[in-house]
């Protein structure tokens, strides 16, 4: 092959071979357009009124910290009086210049030593005046030089509480001294019994009246601390929560105030309480036998009171002629004794429930008081005096209360 024609084929070759790897050029991006920043949105203001209320709320419950939390105690209880086995802990208050603490039954409970510590971390040791399994309330006594110079919390009439009502609670919530916590009563009127609250040797037939159900926590240690109103007067001692699984969940309960003014003094004198007892048994209004749900299945001539079922026997209901039912009927699945007598009032009380009925005879009956029934008997209204009586002691037993066999 000539040398003009192989020169002519090689660049033909080259050519096709550049061809063959020649890629194609990406597309050109399209234009972008950027997108205007917003303007930033500022927050619209409380209005003066809102935001000088709220910072008013915040000062009211830091000064109201201020002051009562000096009164508050973290309780330390030892089941040993040498060495710090068994430790327990809750917490109380003081209520006089004399050293007397408050706190719950059962906190104190089994105690061999216990010890106060004060919001400045002094400890010192206390003693037992006595306690109250029913009302699940305690009073210890510490040397007054250590609470010279603390202002003892006052006292709330607890009977004007209403639910919604703000609270407030001073505690030890898990050994964490002095903490707050806030809420709202839940409702008022509760029953709780002593076993639930403290002591499962006491009878059940006795209920603790009057109790204050709470939304705020009653975690462990917080028993015994002050449940206060917003002008920082005690208005309860924390004591309780219920709870259907035995994890921290549920409402808590307070005994009221007014409960506490009834038993302290007779703790702080004898080291026990003792309560005035009429000696009756009554529907329960949880299970649906309230009165008011009662006047047309048994034909009532008033829904509010207190419905008779027995009457116990050498009672001091029975020695001033209260009557119990007089015939056995089923209602709702359970056999009631029904016809009894209603009390409608004690010395001019007027009661709706059981619970006002116990709330007024823990709050200002006792043992040998001369009271007057107000008592409904059919289309009858009776005055009937009564002399009330000691509640039986645990281990004593109730007398007997039968209810006619009925035709």
């Amino acid at each position: 092959m000539s040398g003009p024609r192989r020169a002519l084929i090689v660049l033909l070759l080259l050519t096709c071979a550049c061809q063959a790897i020649e890629l194609p050029l990406p597309a050109s991006p399209a234009p972008t357009r950027s997108l205007p920043t917003p303007a930033p949105v500022a927050a619209a203001p409380l209005p003066a009124a809102r935001s000088d209320a709220a910072v008013a709320d915040d000062n009211l419950l830091t000064a109201l910290y201020q002051r009562v939390a000096p009164a508050v105690v973290a309780i330390s209880v030892y089941a040993a009086p040498e060495d710090n086995a068994g430790q327990k802990r809750g917490s109380g208050f003081l209520i006089d210049d004399l050293g007397h603490v408050v706190t719950n039954a059962h906190v104190i409970r089994d105690a061999a030593r216990i010890e106060l510590v004060f919001h400045d971390g002094r400890i010192a040791p206390a003693t037992l005046r006595g306690a109250d399994g029913y009302s699940d309330l305690a009073l210890l006594q510490v040397d007054a030089a250590a609470v010279a110079g603390l202002t003892p919390l006052a006292l709330a009439d607890s009977n004007t509480l209403r639910p919604g009502q703000r609270i407030i609670v001073i505690g030890n919530p898990f050994g964490l001294s002095n903490s707050i916590a806030q809420g709202i009563i839940g409702a008022t009127g509760r029953q709780l019994p002593p076993a639930l609250l403290t002591d499962a040797d006491l009878p059940p037939d006795f209920s603790n009246p009057a109790v204050l159900q709470l939304d705020a926590r009653i975690n462990p240690g917080d028993s015994g601390g002050p449940v206060l109103n917003s002008a920082g007067e005690v208005i309860g001692v924390a004591t309780a929560i219920r709870s259907a699984t035995g994890a921290l969940q549920g409402p808590g309960f307070a005994v009221p105030a007014n409960t506490l003014r009834r038993v302290a003094p007779e703790l702080i004198e004898r080291g026990s309480v003792r309560y005035a007892w009429l000696g009756i048994s009554t529907l329960r209004e949880e299970d649906g036998f309230s009165v008011a749900a009662l006047v047309d299945a048994l034909g009532l001539t008033t829904n509010k009171g207190v419905l008779i079922d027995r009457v116990h026997d050498a009672s001091p209901a029975q020695l001033a002629g209260l009557r119990g039912g007089a015939e056995r009927v089923m209602l709702r699945g359970v056999e009631v004794c029904a016809g009894g007598d209603i009390i409608v009032a004690i010395n001019g009380h007027f009661v709706k429930n059981l619970d006002e009925l116990l709330a007024w005879l823990v709050s200002y009956g006792h043992p040998g008081d001369e009271v007057t029934l107000l008592v409904v008997r059919g289309a009858e209204t009776l005055e009937l005096p009564l002399a009330l009586g000691a509640r039986p002691r645990p281990g004593d037993g109730l007398p007997p209360a039968d209810c006619p066999a009925g035709p």
